[in-house]
């Protein structure tokens, strides 16, 4: 029988390790004024939570071919509660980036050691189970915008301090269920780090290039959304959040839904579907005006790029064979984190040049619907790379 409490509380951790990430997004202003900064250097220190999210996620695929996949989440769970509380008593924009950067790497160490874990527990349903854990990480991103507006009653600190003791306390639980927990045989298997990123080279830089530059565009976009609408819509500071959370709340049925259709549907030309539906989104975004069709439009962009995720996911970690999973999903993962980490800064260093944000939005969209349209090509005349097994 499948281990259903330690899957809950990897998504209770999950829950966590997205909130930690995206609360950045509706602090962006808040933070400007706390520390007297633009939002150039806002956008850098966001980038450096994905940065930090990115840089480790290929040294940590090696240490998955020593250490197991559940211990290397533990650590994930402690690193979190520590960062969070270099956040939370951040006095500097040093410390606040140090304390960026540290949270960073505690999500890459989770997703890089979970995501494979999940689809290892679950080898008939990975995307339906990918799905649920995507579910749960988007729930963080709903409540984010809330939390903080809450939260800014006492002080931004507030939510990095709830975070802090979240995390120690799911990974103490973490750590009671898995003592108890059987783990599958594929767990662990993959020891040759190298010989896995030899034989999926291609596959993993598919990967990087299509999901990557689709999470590039994303990031650019819903850190500094509340920012847009307010300054290029002229909604008030409180709409704006609302309008993001809206975004992300469009995210948890994707995730549900996306998770099972990955497991029906073709799986490479569903997901150039939903980003090309995302480029589409973005594009009618940056042309519209009126309340309702921004909400409208809000909750399109977030259900289409959420939809990506799970199936990417849910592509890679079935394709690679149990021997190359560990090594090859990791390498993919941090070559494809590390390019979207840079999204944030891009878009606030173009806006703090003085170019508008639609333009900044227009030209990445068309960029990616370019790519987009790129890969699909190749997928009709058979020249994508499939995994290999060595």
């Amino acid at each position: 029988m499948a281990p259903t409490r330690l899957f809950a509380s990897l998504c209770s951790m999950a829950f966590l390790i997205n909130l930690v990430r995206v609360v950045y997004a509706p602090l962006v202003e808040p933070l400007q004024a706390a520390f007297s900064v633009g939002p150039g250097t806002i956008g850098l220190i966001v980038t450096l939570v994905w940065t930090g999210s990115a840089l480790p996620r290929i040294p940590i695929g090696y240490l998955l071919t020593i250490v197991p996949r559940h211990r290397v989440v533990l650590l994930a769970g402690g690193t979190l509660s520590g960062a969070s509380l270099v956040a939370t008593f951040a006095n500097s924009v040093f410390t606040l980036a140090l304390g960026a950067f540290l949270i960073g790497t505690a999500t890459s160490g989770y997703f890089v050691a979970a995501n494979p874990l999940i689809s290892e527990l679950y080898t008939g349903q990975v995307g339906r189970m990918l799905g649920i854990h995507g579910t749960a990480t988007q729930l963080a991103a709903v409540v984010a915008a809330p939390l903080v507006t809450l939260a800014l009653v006492v002080s931004w600190r507030l939510v990095f301090a709830a975070i802090a003791l979240g995390a120690f306390v799911a990974t103490v639980v973490l750590y009671r269920i898995a003592r108890r927990t059987e783990f599958p045989a594929a767990s662990g298997v993959d020891r040759d780090f190298i010989g896995a990123i030899r034989a999926q080279w291609r596959l993993i830089l598919v990967g990087v290039a299509v999901f990557g530059a689709a999470s590039f565009v994303w990031q650019g976009l819903f850190n500094f959304y509340p920012s847009y609408m307010e300054t290029a819509r002229g909604f008030s500071p409180g709409t704006a959040r609302n309008l993001l959370t809206v975004a992300f709340a469009a995210g948890v049925p994707a995730f549900w839904i996306s998770g099972l259709l990955v497991d029906r549907l073709p799986t490479f030309p569903y997901l150039l579907g939903v980003i090309g539906a995302f480029v589409a989104s973005v594009l009618l975004l940056t042309v519209t005006s009126g309340l309702l069709g921004i909400v409208l439009l809000s909750a399109v962009v977030g259900y289409a790029i959420h939809s990506m995720f799970p199936a990417a996911d849910t592509f890679l970690l079935s394709s690679f064979p149990d021997e190359h999973r560990g090594g090859a999903y990791a390498t993919f993962s941090g070559g494809m984190m590390f390019g979207q980490a840079l999204g944030s800064w891009l878009v606030g260093e173009l806006v703090e040049f003085g170019v508008a944000y639609d333009a900044v939005f227009q030209a990445l969209a068309i960029a990616l619907g370019l790519l987009v349209g790129t890969f699909a090509l190749l997928g009709v005349t058979g020249r994508l790379p499939s995994a290999t097994s060595a």
